[in-house]
């Protein structure tokens, strides 16, 4: 079964932090939403005979849509892929735009999951980050979605701000608990050049917090909401039982997808294929994709990577049937120090990282990675699913990563 990703490229404000593909450029998204029909029309092709699983809107800002656009989109889509087995349809909402009424026609539509970016409930936090929202607004928000019907709510929060401490974050864990949402994800906050905080970063206005910070708000996080009844099953990602966000984990699990809009990325499951995060050029039509093929080399190194960010691991066993036994060997060897130092696990024939290690799985996935021309390639994996990663845990961001895929990026996307 295959996912469906949909970019809405827009944003009223951008904020301090984010290096995903937007403009605030509004004027141009009827235009952009006509292109995206098209390009659905005309990419289905992409996942021959795959069965939808879900559907995700993604931005940008998805809820700048009025409801009925978006429900033209999923109805669009049914018509082109078999959706009797859609398991989950997301958007990601802005607080400000979750009004009773907009809240109210999208619950009319087919979309059953609500994405909220309220990123803090603390109204400081949230101006140095130019978010367009209050704090008090991001509590209306998402008691009202929970009203108007939507019982899969989950809340994003950014940690690791500089100059907001322990107790801000703590006040932002508990009132996120305190709204019984049912999935979080928390995001180390990460200082991107080409962002408002990278400039000012270079202009000596700006610091990222200490890595003895990091580690201290990452733990923070972890137990609390671990001890509040989320499985935290992902780095970044924590959900109550039966509540994992089932989109972004194919991402994670390999699965094919297909995404349609400015600098949209798809996945067959030998090809990585993205659009062009241009705008205007996506609308004059034309060659708007580039893509690679997968070697090998490149799909050991996801593998590894994208399952050591997970709490199930690698299963090592699939590891020696899809890369032979000498691989996993090597595997298995270099994996052998972390083990001993319980920085690993190994049960059952899967790998992983302890939860609480989360913030050890760069050096963890470096030590583990096919190493090519002397170097490490690993490409880092939120660059090629529509995930952004402008907000993810810091040391992530520090892995060696093939400098074809890095200073240009303009996106990634989230969860």
């Amino acid at each position: 079964m295959a996912g469906l990703y949909l970019h809405i490229p827009f944003c009223k404000r951008v904020c301090a932090y984010c290096d995903f593909y937007k403009s605030a450029d509004l004027r141009p998204m009827k235009a952009v939403v006509e292109a995206m029909h098209d390009e659905l029309r005309r990419e289905a092709g992409f996942l021959p005979a795959e069965q939808l699983r879900t559907i995700y809107f993604g931005g940008g800002t998805p809820s700048l849509l009025p409801p009925e656009e978006l429900e033209e989109f999923i109805a669009h889509a049914a018509e082109l892929f078999d959706c009797t087995v859609l398991e989950e349809c997301t958007v990601e909402a802005n607080p400000d735009d979750l009004t009773p009424d907009y809240l109210r026609r999208l619950a009319r539509t087919r979309v059953d999951r609500l994405s909220i970016g309220v990123q803090s409930f603390d109204d400081g936090e949230l101006r140095l980050m130019n978010r367009r929202h209050t704090a008090d607004a991001a509590r209306k928000a998402v008691r009202q979605a929970q009203e108007a019907g939507f019982g899969n709510v989950t809340v994003d929060l950014i940690f690791g701000v500089p100059g907001f401490g322990a107790a801000t974050l703590a006040r932002n864990l508990r009132e996120t608990v305190a709204l019984g949402v049912q999935h979080v994800s928390a995001y180390h906050l990460t200082v991107e050049p080409q962002t408002a905080f990278g400039r000012r970063m270079a202009q000596g206005r700006f610091s990222p917090v200490t890595e003895e910070t990091s580690e201290e708000e990452f733990l923070t996080v972890h137990r609390t909401l671990r001890d509040a009844g989320f499985e935290h099953y992902e780095v970044s990602n924590y959900a109550l039982p039966g509540r994992r966000a089932i989109h972004n984990s194919s991402y994670w699990s390999g699965d094919p997808y297909l995404g349609i809009g400015p600098a949209a990325h798809s996945f067959d499951g030998e090809c990585r294929r993205w659009a062009v995060a241009d705008i205007g050029r996506y609308l004059a039509g034309g060659d708007r994709y580039e893509s690679e093929r997968l070697t090998e080399r490149d799909r050991y190194n996801e593998t590894v990577m994208t399952a050591l960010r997970t709490a199930e691991g690698l299963d090592t066993k699939a590891i020696g049937r899809r890369f032979g036994p000498a691989r996993l060997e090597t595997l298995l060897d270099a994996a052998r120090p972390w083990l001993d130092a319980g920085d690993a696990t190994l049960r059952d024939g899967r790998l992983a990282i302890p939860a609480e290690r989360f913030l050890l799985s760069d050096a963890v996935i470096a030590a583990l990675v096919w190493e090519c021309s002397g170097s490490v390639m690993i490409k880092y994996f939120y660059e090629f699913a529509n995930i952004d990663h402008s907000a993810v845990p810091l040391q992530v961001k520090h892995l060696p990563v093939d400098r074809r895929y890095e200073p240009n990026y303009q996106k990634s996307d989230k969860i």
